[in-house]
């Protein structure tokens, strides 16, 4: 879907409050409120708009340790894969996980409380996971920057 002007403005202002209400945007984007709904609901149907969160401190929920996961399985074949991509579907601390080129095969994001809870996640989960031939776990001391929102035309 080709974005015009009016659509980068709605989405910009929507990556920044997500529970504006119609009037609010529509106000703020220069565009009736009807004419506004039809926008969003035509971004939401094409796929644009993927959903709406809230973004959940992470310390609020004891899980303020981020911990970055490369894993490198035994052989890149598509069994495999998809073996060890279910498993990381149904582990609950992992947040993200990515298929990756280079030297490690994925990155996984796991979200813990310390330390010792990670040594959870890794004996319970990550050392049980299928084709994994090996594991290196770097452990975040600070966020320095994290962004939610695109960077959106000019």
């Amino acid at each position: 879907m080709e974005l015009d002007a009016l659509d980068r403005r709605i989405l910009k202002v929507l990556q920044s409050n997500g529970r504006i209400t119609n009037q609010q945007l529509s106000e703020r984007v220069n565009l009736s409120a009807s004419a506004c709904s039809r926008r969003v609901a035509h971004l939401e149907e094409a796929g644009v708009i993927a959903g709406y969160a809230a973004l959940i401190a992470p310390s609020a929920v004891d899980r303020a340790t981020t911990v970055f996961v490369q894993v490198t399985l035994t052989r890149q074949k598509e069994g495999d894969m998809a073996a060890f991509e279910a498993a990381v579907a149904d582990c609950p601390d992992i947040m993200e996980c990515y298929l990756m080129s280079g030297e490690a095969d994925y990155l996984v994001k796991v979200a813990v409380r310390d330390l010792h809870d990670y040594e959870r996640v890794h004996a319970q989960y990550l050392s049980r996971f299928p084709a994994v031939a090996r594991i290196h776990s770097s452990f975040t001391l600070r966020t320095v920057k994290k962004e939610t929102a695109f960077q959106i035309g000019p």
